[in-house]
């Protein structure tokens, strides 16, 4: 089947939906860089750049789902108006996005359709006719007449995703299909940060404020170990990190927060300690999916960002010291959100960007399952 795909982004969500038949043949993003690599990724699909709510925008997406025979509507709005990493603001104007989908459906008529966004999606209010009304209750009144209407919060862990993500996902099916489309079972097996990434070789980080030969005095084997993380894939680069942040990280047990470390504790550049919240400096966990992705990755101060690591011995003060005090590289941030590891990106992307990219994304595996359901 032929489908579309709204607030495409770079193309995460359908990393893998052309090798199960289902043809992206149109696509829409607001955001040019973006909408630039995904025409470098998926080179196939027509790309629609520009706001869906401009007249021009959305009548040219009309007439290309139209002309291409587009039977799935693929629709990942923003999700910052909503989402507890963000702001949650009321009148996110992001939150009204969801008024042009139910629109393009109305006109193109489509079989299926996949809405995803995150949990609060559900309980979220808009202004719709001078009056508010909740998402989901907006949809059902614009689309029950025509639709089945399946609306589930999910977790992508339990879909074979080495990550744990919440997910508000919409299915819808149109009346008069014999097929309902539904929710994939859950697989009966969790599939944990020692499995997707655990065979991966230990990465030192590289220390930005430090001299060379500071660097290799606290990792001596830094370029051997670079060079062997990079002949598994050019995303798996070292991170960057500032000395004081590295150091505490290297004392801080696998699953642990450096806020518990009795000596090595997080500090200022004068020295006083950092406060912050229990989930940052902290290490994730080998025995369970990684926690979820955020677009803030590349930092060892933000959410849950920092390697495991695994205990290598004492220093010379007698204190344990951890591998991989770093954030994980982006080839790992890849595998748990279960991204293909060969997949097409342009070597020349700059990596700070396609982290926040991976970090907005949707797994692609889960949106693989759902799909085979059809």
């Amino acid at each position: 089947m032929n489908a579309v795909s709204l607030f495409a982004n770079i193309g995460v969500a359908e990393a893998y939906l052309k090798d199960i038949g289902i043809n992206v043949v149109v696509a829409n993003e607001i955001v040019k860089r973006r909408a630039d690599l995904y025409s470098k990724i998926y080179p196939e699909t027509e790309m629609i750049t520009g706001d869906i709510n401009d007249e021009k925008i959305f009548d040219t997406i009309v007439k290309e789902c139209k002309h291409l025979n587009v039977e799935v509507v693929i629709a990942t709005p923003p999700c910052q108006g909503m989402s507890t990493a963000g702001q949650q603001k009321k009148d996110d104007e992001r939150n009204e996005l969801i008024l042009p989908v139910i629109n393009l459906i109305k006109k193109i008529k489509p079989k299926y359709i996949f809405l995803e966004n995150v949990p609060n999606l559900l309980n979220t209010l808009i202004i719709y006719k001078s009056k508010k009304v909740l998402i989901r209750e907006l949809l059902k009144m614009e689309l029950s007449s025509d639709y089945h209407i399946e609306i589930d919060t999910i977790d992508t862990k339990d879909y074979s995703v080495p990550q744990t993500r919440e997910r508000a996902i919409v299915l819808m099916s149109k009346k008069r299909e014999s097929k309902i489309w539904t929710l994939p079972d859950k697989d009966s097996k969790i599939v944990t940060m020692e499995e997707a990434i655990g065979d991966l070789p230990i990465i030192d980080p590289f220390v930005r404020d430090v001299s060379e030969e500071e660097l290799l005095e606290m990792f001596p084997l830094f370029y051997e170990r670079k060079k062997k993380a990079l002949s598994i894939s050019k995303w798996n680069n070292p991170p960057h990190h500032i000395k004081r942040q590295v150091e505490v990280m290297m004392h801080t047990p696998t699953g642990r927060t450096a806020f518990d470390n009795d000596y090595y504790i997080p500090r200022k550049e004068n020295g006083e300690p950092v406060r912050g919240y229990r989930n940052t400096y902290k290490r994730q966990n080998w025995d369970t999916p990684a926690y979820t992705v955020t677009m803030d990755n590349r930092k060892i101060s933000s959410q849950n960002n920092v390697h495991p690591g695994r205990y290598i011995g004492k220093d010379n003060n007698g204190d344990e010291i951890y591998s991989d005090p770093r954030a994980l590289t982006v080839y790992e941030l890849m595998i748990i959100s279960s991204l293909p590891k060969e997949w097409a990106i342009p070597p020349n992307t700059p990596e700070a960007f396609l982290r926040s990219i991976i970090g907005e994304g949707i797994p692609p595996l889960f949106v693989k399952k759902t799909f085979e359901k059809l």
